[in-house]
C-alpha cells in the first residue's frame, strides 16, 4: 500500500517532535553546566560513587552532570541524534528504554565500578546507540535498516568505548549502557510496528497492468454454455 501524504506528514510531525525532545534534554543539561558556572558549584559530589549508600542518588543525578564544557559538548551532538533516533523509529520502545538505560547504567556503575566519582550523559549515548543498531539488525525492515545505518555510520566507533582506554573516562558507564541497550532490542524488537511497506512508482504501473490484463481477459472469456 504506498504512503498517502496524511501518513507523510505524521511521519513528518512525529520527527520533528521526537527532535524537539532530544534537543530540549540536551539544553537542560546546558543550563544545568551554565547554572554551576554562574553561581561557582561543585555538582560532582552527586554523581554515582560506587559502594556508597550516599553515592546512589547519583544514579538520578549523574547524567545531568558534567566535569566540563568540553565533556557536555562532546555528549551533546549524541544524545540530540541519537534521542531522535529512537524516539521516531521506536516511540513505544523508548518509553521503557530511557528510564531502564538512565538509571540501569547508573545501578550498574554503582555495583560493579572502580572507586571515584561517576558522571555524565555518556552511559545513556551508549544505550541508545547499541539499541538502534540492534534493533535494525534483527527487524530488517527498511526504517529499522536505516536508523541502524545512520547511527552506525556517525557513531560506530563508540564500540571502542566500553572499553577502559583513559583513566578519567568512566568506561563503565559506556559499557553498562551498551550491554542494557542490547538486552532491551532482543526484548522490545517487535514493540514497535514496522512502517508499511513503500511501493514505488514503477511497482504500482506493473500492478495496475496486471490488474487491466485481468480484466481484459475475463472481458473476452465466453459466457456460460446454453443448457439443452
Amino acid at each position: 500500500m504506498p504512503e498517502t501524504p496524511l501518513s507523510s506528514d505524521s511521519d513528518s510531525r512525529r520527527l520533528r517532535r521526537a527532535f524537539i525532545l532530544a534537543a530540549s534534554f540536551a539544553a537542560l543539561l546546558w543550563l544545568i553546566k551554565l547554572a554551576e558556572l554562574v553561581f561557582g558549584l561543585d555538582l560532582v559530589p552527586y554523581g554515582v560513587y560506587p559502594h556508597r549508600l550516599s553515592g546512589l542518588a547519583g544514579i538520578l543525578w549523574a547524567p545531568l552532570i558534567h566535569g566540563s564544557l568540553s565533556h557536555l559538548f562532546a555528549n551533546t551532538a549524541p544524545l540530540v541524534i541519537l534521542g531522535t533516533a529512537l524516539l521516531y523509529g521506536y516511540p513505544r520502545s523508548a518509553r521503557i528504554v530511557l528510564p531502564v538505560v538512565y538509571a540501569g547504567s547508573g545501578l550498574g556503575v554503582w555495583l560493579f565500578a572502580r572507586n571515584a566519582w561517576h558522571i555524565g550523559a555518556s552511559g545513556l549515548t551508549f544505550g541508545m546507540m547499541f539499541f538502534v543498531f540492534t534493533v535494525g539488525a534483527l527487524r530488517w525492515d527498511r526504517r529499522a535498516i536505516a536508523l541502524s545505518l545512520i547511527v552506525f555510520l556517525l557513531y560506530g566507533g563508540m564500540i571502542w568505548g566500553i572499553f577502559p582506554y583513559d583513566p578519567e573516562i568512566s568506561y563503565e558507564s559506556h559499557f553498562f549502557g551498551a550491554v542494557i541497550g542490547v538486552v532491551l532490542a532482543i526484548v522490545l524488537k517487535n514493540r514497535d510496528p514496522a512502517p508499511p511497506a513503500k511501493k514505488y512508482s514503477w511497482e504500482e504501473e506493473e500492478d495496475a497492468l496486471a490488474k487491466a490484463d485481468a480484466a481484459q481477459v475475463a472481458d473476452s472469456a465466453p459466457g456460460d454454455p446454453t443448457p439443452f
